[in-house]
């Protein structure tokens, strides 16, 4: 069952009911008890997935969950690799001034 807005041309008055796609338009407003009531044109509905939702390996077959299971258990039993460090040489010098290339004017055979 969906669920329609609602707006109240008199009073201005909005909101939303849960109704059957059956059911006839409502015409009278809740609060100002006139017959102005519109069913306003909503953007469609949506799905809304509500709890822990759904995952792509929620209906994978039995050999692919024992092979992942596996692999996993093989990729811990590895030690990780050891984290490498900056060297001297491959930290920028920030004391030193940049270089500047030299000009150099072409030789003349005169």
């Amino acid at each position: 069952m969906p669920t329609y807005d609602y707006r109240c041309n008199d009073c201005g008055h909005e909101f939303e009911l849960f109704q059957a796609m059956s059911d006839s338009v409502k015409r009278k407003c809740p609060e100002c008890k006139k017959m102005k009531l519109e069913r306003l044109i909503g953007t469609g509905a949506a799905v809304i997935f509500k709890g822990t939702g759904f995952y792509q390996t929620d209906y994978r077959s039995d050999s692919y969950k024992k092979a992942a299971k596996d692999d996993k258990k093989g990729s811990e039993s590895k030690p990780a690799a050891p984290e490498a460090k900056p060297t001297k040489s491959d930290a920028p010098a920030a004391s030193t001034p940049a270089e500047t290339p030299k000009k150099t004017t072409p030789k003349s055979n005169d």
